[in-house]
């Protein structure tokens, strides 16, 4: 529950953004919007043209009118003082709790094709070259979330992350994610495994046929050919992006047109993200799996319309 103070600080916020505040936007203000904005243009661009971007929008507006700086709302008030801000939910204080941590958003360089996550992880105190690579590669994390996560959980099996290193990042964390660790979500919800596999179905016919927008990695990619196709779906709640996966170990491993990873989001929850592949042994050998999920049996016959 956001206290009565947190709302009046913000409902100040908002009111003198929106009257009193210059007619230009405060310069963090403005840097955090536009990244807003791009990213909704590129939602529309790749064929989400609907309530997703329309949210993007409505976040970029109020950032804009806003007279502090959402660096002084998230340092004083935390995540309850951005989500109580008009069209900012979860999933978009988790953005600009990233750009004011990092400068960088992963969401947006995802879409560009611009994502290196071991540039993101060397921003933090105690991870070198080595160390940004294995938590890349090995532990498959994209994330400052996803790292927070990891760590937070204790399932991190990484050499050269000893405890005291552990520590001392989920406290770096904590405070550039403007959250205390006892704050990360063990148990999050996420869509059932028979809707995943339908949005990994989908996102595979289409980039067969080459119906999809295709956007040009920075990652494995020097000829910076537009190759790896992106699908944008909606099943209420559930906001999903699909592509191909382009780590080095599905280049390695020749998986890179079978490895999807889905991102998958509801309105008013931070994105989370899955694999699906095509398992190679034991009884699910040539089936469909959710990497993670595969225990788990859905409602046979059970069908979802994306949209």
């Amino acid at each position: 529950m956001i206290d009565k103070t947190i709302d009046a600080q913000t409902e100040a916020s908002v009111a003198e953004g929106s009257a009193g505040a210059p007619s230009r936007p405060l310069p963090e203000n403005a840097a955090v919007a536009n990244r807003l904005r791009d990213f909704a243009d590129l939602l529309q661009q790749q064929g989400e043209g609907g309530f997703r971007e329309r949210a993007y929008r409505r976040g970029s507006e109020t950032v804009s009118a806003l007279s502090r700086p959402v660096s002084a709302i998230l340092s004083e008030q935390g995540w309850d003082g951005l989500v109580a801000l008009p069209g900012i939910g979860r999933s978009i204080a988790a953005a600009i709790a990233e750009m004011v941590a990092t400068g960088r958003w992963s969401q947006l360089e995802r879409l560009r094709g611009e994502l290196v996550p071991e540039v993101l992880f060397l921003s933090l105190p105690g991870i070198g070259p080595k160390l940004a690579h294995r938590l890349a590669e090995d532990a498959d994390l994209e994330t400052l979330e996803e790292l927070e996560a990891a760590l937070h959980l204790g399932n991190l099996d990484v050499p050269g992350l000893g405890p005291r290193r552990r520590r001392m990042l989920s406290a770096v964390l904590a405070e550039r994610l403007g959250r205390p660790v006892a704050g990360v979500d063990r148990g999050a919800p996420e869509p059932p495994v028979s809707l995943l596999l339908e949005v990994d179905r989908m996102y595979r016919e289409k980039a067969e046929a080459g119906a999809l927008r295709k956007i040009a990695p920075k990652r494995f990619n020097p000829s910076g050919e537009a190759w790896l196709p992106v699908l944008h779906a909606r099943h209420a709640p559930w906001h999903f992006t699909a592509l191909y996966s382009n780590t080095a170990r599905a280049h390695d491993l020749g998986k890179t047109k079978d490895w999807v990873v889905i991102y998958f989001h509801a309105d008013d929850m931070p994105e989370g993200r899955r694999t699906v592949v095509s398992e190679i042994r034991g009884p699910l050998a040539g089936q469909r799996v959710v990497r993670g999920r595969e225990r788990e049996v859905d409602e046979e016959g059970e069908a979802h319309a994306l949209s």
